[in-house]
């Protein structure tokens, strides 16, 4: 046996049917809607509660990484745009034209969190950084937004994954 075959069977490239998939999709979601434009949700809830310097630090993590954000899209947002959809583009023929399994399950996971990444750009953009209020708003719309389409994600890809499970016969 060589050691082509040999990794492969290590690796275990039929993505719908390896629970590390499943583990992977699971916390990608769950860190999406954790880390609202990069900012943890507890301390959004933690300055709510007790306010003083929680909220100060609120203010300073919003204002931090909404900059970081907006520098980002400002310098780099076109090439990063056009990468975003020449990979998409290739996973998407890769995956659903060629049929190759691996692909069509990084499909699935990077497709929604490009929308997500174009949501937090926009947030970021429109987040007021003085008004406490106005960042309490506008976090949890976006943390509702990413929680949505996380949900229709994860319906897409199960239902996806157990359809190409059953019509491939891997069990």
């Amino acid at each position: 046996m060589d050691w082509y075959s040999t990794a492969f069977e290590l690796i275990d490239m039929r993505s719908f049917s390896n629970l590390w998939f499943w583990i992977t999709l699971a916390y990608a979601w769950s860190a999406a809607s954790h880390y609202v434009i990069g900012v943890p949700f507890d301390v959004l809830a933690r300055a709510a509660k007790y306010g003083g310097q929680v909220e100060e630090d609120l203010k300073d993590l919003v204002r931090i990484n909404a900059n970081r954000f907006i520098y980002i899209a400002d310098n780099a947002g076109s090439w990063l745009t056009a990468f975003a959809f020449f990979a998409l583009t290739g996973l998407m023929m890769m995956g659903f034209v060629y049929g190759v399994e691996f692909c069509q399950a990084l499909f699935l996971i990077f497709a929604p969190m490009s929308l997500v990444f174009a949501l937090s750009v926009r947030c970021a953009r429109i987040v007021d950084h003085t008004s406490l209020e106005d960042i309490r708003v506008r976090l949890k719309r976006q943390r509702l937004a990413i929680q949505i389409i996380g949900m229709v994600s994860i319906l897409i890809t199960s239902m996806w994954g157990m359809f190409h499970n059953l019509s491939t016969g891997v069990l």
